[in-house]
């Protein structure tokens, strides 16, 4: 399965300074109806495409919202021209 969603991009505040996009509700919605069983604490494989850029990696839960968060990692961004704010474009396919 496929879902596809644009979502913005922003930086966590902690260690590391990751960044993630989170799903919409309605995204999150569908992940948790049809991702298969969920690993450790509740994170689900996927295939993201954003832009040129394809790669696997995991969705987190994200307990404020009750939706999941995507990390984006700096080639990703410095790939497609990314910054925190910006709408990103996303696909994922669950694995």
């Amino acid at each position: 399965m496929t879902l596809s969603f644009v979502a913005p991009l922003w930086q966590w505040e902690g260690e590391g300074g990751w960044h993630f996009v989170t799903l919409p509700a309605e995204v999150a919605d569908e992940v948790r109806d049809h991702a298969p069983p969920r690993r450790g604490f509740g994170s689900v494989r996927v295939t993201v495409v954003v832009g040129e850029s394809t790669w696997q990696t995991s969705l987190f839960p994200e307990t404020k919202t009750g939706s999941y968060v995507l990390p984006v990692k700096e080639p990703v961004r410095r790939a497609n021209d990314l910054v925190v704010g910006d709408q990103v474009q996303v696909s994922i396919r669950l694995e």
